[in-house]
């Protein structure tokens, strides 16, 4: 098992920043990658960003990309997501995600985290 916990998100006006963080604890030595997700209300679920554990390769959603990085120590455990330049589309819920092989789904998931961006 893995245990995931989200802290970082609240609310700011658009043009902003926010820096997301992801705790892993647990089964970390299973970790394959990481995730960020995210759900606005009545919205499905969706991929936001993704970094490989060994290398560090990352991936972004491209209404994303140049704006939000995603980043890790893996000595710590710890994934972050720096966003900058948010605007009121960004709002949703964040959640963090562990993937333990390669081409399965994201089998961890943490409580989520509220980021709200005011126009």
């Amino acid at each position: 098992q893995v245990q995931l916990v989200e802290s970082g998100g609240g609310l700011v006006q658009a043009g902003g920043s926010l820096r997301l963080s992801c705790a892993a604890s647990g089964r970390t030595f299973s970790t394959y990658s990481m995730g960020w997700f995210r759900q606005a209300p009545g919205k499905e679920r969706e991929f936001v960003a993704s970094i490989y554990w060994s290398g560090g390769n990352t991936y972004y959603t491209d209404s994303v990309k140049g704006r939000f990085t995603i980043s890790r120590d893996s000595a710590k455990n710890t994934v972050w997501l720096q966003m900058n330049t948010l605007k009121p589309e960004d709002t949703a819920v964040y959640y963090c995600a562990v993937r333990t092989r390669p081409g399965s789904a994201y089998e961890y998931w943490g409580q989520g985290t509220q980021v709200t961006v005011s126009s």
